[in-house]
């Protein structure tokens, strides 16, 4: 199962979920998305770009079926994975944005001012997305996910705290990839798909979610009260969910 990690973020499986993947017989494989960590920058990408790089990668490691998750900006990654290659089996998204030009969405209705400012930023390209960086980013996380925060999900944290200025253009260009054409098929995603949102995200407001559980007849787990973080902690049931989908 190959994880998609967010906004920013390093490539490192999630630290939570290791014990319960190898109960589960699951191979959890990172990787950082270009511009962050050890991968080199990938100017213009979008966000279907990391279907063919995932897709080298599984190649490479001689992997025929594989899985999908993602968390916040890593879902669209993820989509992107399981409307490219057949070799994926199942798709879990955590907190994950919708496409900018997703029909009847109202793409920033309930996101956070300062999420609104960097994405708006986005949109007028590079330059001005860059120029956002330096303003003050609030998160705005509320009592859930700070709870998640200060538990075993504090690896959240690590890895933010390992987030380096060398990794500043994976984040600018993950921002650019979502405001723009995805280059994406949602419709064409086959495999069981489960999409985990809170209804008090700001982040990534839970219409997102919605639409696209909509969009692709997912499975949908709403977590009342929750904001951008808490939906995390149900992550090892929904690696159960996928146990249950997937052939031995």
């Amino acid at each position: 199962m190959f994880w998609h990690h967010g906004t920013p973020g390093l490539g490192l499986p999630p630290r939570p979920l290791l014990a319960l993947a190898d109960e589960l017989g699951l191979r959890l494989i990172g990787h950082d998305r270009p511009g962050y960590g050890l991968s080199d920058r990938h100017r213009g990408r979008r966000i279907g770009h990391a279907a063919t790089d995932v897709a080298d990668i599984a190649d490479a490691l001689g992997i025929t079926r594989y899985a999908v998750l993602g968390y916040s900006g890593g879902g669209p990654h993820a989509l992107a994975c399981a409307a490219a290659d057949p070799r994926v089996e199942a798709v879990i998204v955590g907190s994950g944005l919708a496409p900018r030009d997703a029909d009847g969405l109202d793409w920033y209705d309930g996101m956070i001012a300062s999420g609104r400012h960097v994405l708006t930023a986005a949109e007028r390209g590079e330059q001005e997305r860059r120029a956002a960086e330096q303003d003050d980013y609030d998160p705005e996380f509320n009592e859930r996910d700070l709870d998640a925060l200060d538990g075993e999900w504090s690896w959240l944290g690590d890895i933010a705290g390992a987030f380096t200025p060398d990794d500043l253009d994976g984040a600018i260009d993950d921002d650019l990839a979502y405001v723009r054409e995805w280059n994406v098929d949602l419709d064409a995603i086959a495999a069981p798909t489960l999409l985990i949102h809170g209804t008090a995200d700001g982040i990534v407001p839970v219409s997102h979610g919605r639409w696209v559980a909509d969009r692709i007849g997912a499975e949908w787990w709403e977590r009342e009260g929750d904001g951008h973080v808490a939906p995390v902690q149900a992550l090892p049931d929904a690696l159960r969910w996928l146990r249950d989908q997937v052939p031995g």
